[in-house]
């Protein structure tokens, strides 16, 4: 019986050390989809991009219209034509067709490596603004992905900030 009382001690004391521990720990969270939209940086690199592209999508949009009304033209003119000249056609506008898409393909494949580096950078700089962050204010840990926080955790505004104020 006095082994028993002496280890429920021990448990009841070990608990109470760690509630007043648990009670030091400081947990923060980031929304990085936040970061992503709203901060000054995240905003530079879209419009960087947009800049980037800008001709090569009007290119490519300007040769979809145009391939687009070749093909209605043909349509109407399918029934006019001779066999061999709608054959003929016909293999113009897939040849064309398959020149759009590839370089429709070329030019996504383009965006999206142009994105990511981008997004790289925004990445690792929020990345040392967070830690700064968490260093400045103590937090011993800091959160990037969770199925659910509670908002007062949550220091994306404190860093989107922090981000805005780099130079």
């Amino acid at each position: 019986m006095k082994y028993l009382s002496r280890h429920c001690m021990v448990l009841l004391l070990g608990l109470a050390a760690f509630g007043a521990q648990a009670q030091d720990f400081k947990v923060g969270f980031v929304n990085t989809d936040r970061i992503f939209r709203e901060a000054n940086t995240a905003k530079a690199a879209q419009a960087k991009l947009e800049q980037e592209f800008a001709r090569r999508e009007k290119e490519l949009n300007d040769l979809g219209t145009s391939l687009k009304s070749a093909s209605d033209k043909f349509e109407r003119e399918a029934p006019t034509l001779s066999e061999s000249q709608r054959q003929q056609r016909q293999k113009q506008l897939i040849d064309q067709d398959r020149d759009f898409q590839r370089k429709r393909r070329e030019f996504q494949e383009d965006l999206n490596a142009r994105k990511n580096e981008e997004l790289q950078q925004v990445l690792d700089r929020a990345n040392r603004v967070v830690r700064q962050v968490a260093e400045s204010e103590k937090y011993d840990v800091v959160l990037q992905e969770a199925v659910y926080i509670n908002p007062k955790h949550d220091i994306t505004d404190k860093v989107i900030k922090a981000l805005n104020a780099l130079k």
